[in-house]
């Protein structure tokens, strides 16, 4: 059964020379880099504030910005810049030479500086907006129509950046995509204070802190039928400023894919469901810890959805053997890391070729995914032909976790300092198409690298 809804005249709301629809770190990043350029830039978020998965979804972890050696610098650009700015807040703590973790953040720090970024760089900004469809005439896209507590309004813009984490825009449009049949699972974390025996012992594989009189991972083992907790993985770390207040990633839901509506909403009910299980299990096993729930996101940390298929598909062996690519555009050491849906924990497979398999209260498995090389790679390169949706829309570039990437390279190109990059090439790209009257297939990658370099950007 449809309904048909009656044709409708919407006022456009603003107009300008390029559209980032998505506010997570990669869409700010995109948004800024083009407006430092001299772009007029709009960015359009559903949520009440900017950051995406690190602040409206808790994860307040960022990884290294150098090669796996710590040797070499690798990543730098408005990633580092936002350290820079959250430092003098005291709102971020180092991990030198961890493999796991980078950097800790304070993420509602992170979202007033990057209100701020919005505002020193005049980008018009619409929270508590909602994409809803293109709008597309003579076979271009010229609008996106957007609806907020305004109402239902069209934003114009030459160029589109596709920054919504799901590819909404490319999917709307009809443009071709996938979802993976064994997509990573979603996590539900929580802010939960009086967590840890002494705010400062790490896991260097999970981050868990102990907690007093627990073993929290063979706990959730020996009681998961009481508290209905599937096997999954946990790891977390306190918020920098604070003594007892965790970020706990614990949380496992299998088998809801978020870019679908009734999925996600039953998966938000789950993933919180799950939080309050697992905060039952420690009151009633480790009474001494006198915990307490302090947040909870405004959704769901969701690892994997669409991608969509774009001018090349970057696959696991190019990460895993760092394959350099003359279009290169970002850069990352971050180890492969897939989280299973059909089995319980997770694979890490490293450059250097070993593989683990993790799994809570399990020895771990140690092998090799490929024998020794004389040289290892040090970190991998993603290409900016990745980034270039095939079809008929010239005008449109996605940036962040629906990129084209094979199952395998996703588990090592998704993290947010990678993700983070595509946006700020996607945001360059974008101002040199218009400067140039170019479409984004057609930019010079030469010249992109360029002004990449000159922005801030590491260019190797």
């Amino acid at each position: 059964m449809v309904i048909h809804e009656s044709a409708r005249e919407v006022p456009v709301y603003h107009e300008a020379d390029i559209c980032v629809l998505g506010g997570s770190c990669t869409g700010v990043f995109a948004a800024v880099r083009a407006a430092r350029m001299g772009a007029r830039v709009v960015i359009v978020e559903k949520q009440n504030a900017f950051g995406g998965v690190a602040t409206s979804g808790l994860v307040n972890i960022w990884h290294s910005l150098y090669d796996t050696e710590f040797s070499k610098q690798i990543i730098a650009g408005m990633t580092w810049e936002t350290i820079e700015r959250l430092q003098r807040l005291s709102a971020v703590k180092a991990e030198e030479k961890s493999h796991s973790v980078g950097y800790v953040l304070n993420t509602e720090e992170l979202k007033i500086e990057l209100d701020q970024l919005i505002v020193e760089n005049q980008v018009k900004a619409y929270l508590h907006t909602s994409f809803v469809s293109p709008y597309v005439k003579d076979g271009e896209l010229q609008a996106v129509i957007v609806e907020n507590k305004s109402g239902r309004g069209a934003i114009r813009a030459s160029v589109f950046i596709d920054a919504t984490g799901d590819g909404d825009l490319c999917a709307r449009l009809g443009l071709d995509h996938r979802v993976s049949s064994h997509f990573q699972p979603s996590t539900t974390c929580a802010k939960i204070s009086g967590w840890g025996a002494s705010g400062e012992m790490q896991d260097d594989v999970t981050g868990n802190d102990q907690l007093i009189g627990l073993d929290l991972q063979e706990a959730r083992l020996v009681h998961r039928e009481e508290f209905q907790l599937p096997e999954g993985f946990g790891w977390g770390r306190h918020v920098p400023g604070t003594k007892d207040v965790y970020m706990y990633a614990g949380t496992r839901v299998y088998h809801a894919n978020s870019a679908d509506g009734e999925q996600l909403t039953a998966a938000e009910i789950e993933g919180r469901r799950q939080v309050r299980a697992v905060m039952d299990l420690i009151r009633k096993y480790g009474p001494d810890n006198r915990i307490s729930l302090v947040s909870l996101p405004s959704y769901i940390g969701t690892r994997e959805t669409r991608h969509i298929d774009c001018l090349y598909r970057l696959s696991g062996d190019e990460v895993l053997l760092g394959h350099p690519f003359d279009d290169a555009i970002a850069y990352g050491s971050y180890r492969v890391d897939i989280h299973h849906q059909d089995k319980p924990g997770l694979t890490f497979k490293y450059l250097d070729g070993v593989q683990v398999y993790v799994r809570p209260g399990h020895p771990h498995e140690i092998g090799r995914w490929r024998g020794e090389l004389q040289e290892n790679p040090t970190f991998y390169q993603i290409p900016y032909r990745s980034l270039l949706p095939k079809g008929p829309y010239a005008n449109v570039i996605v940036a962040g976790r629906m990129i084209d990437v094979d199952d395998e390279a996703f588990g090592g190109v998704r993290v947010m300092v990678n993700m983070n990059q595509t946006g700020e090439a996607a945001g360059v790209a974008a101002y040199l198409a218009l400067h140039r009257s170019l479409s984004p297939r057609e930019v010079p990658v030469g010249e992109l690298r360029k002004q990449l370099h000159a922005g801030g950007s590491i260019i190797l």
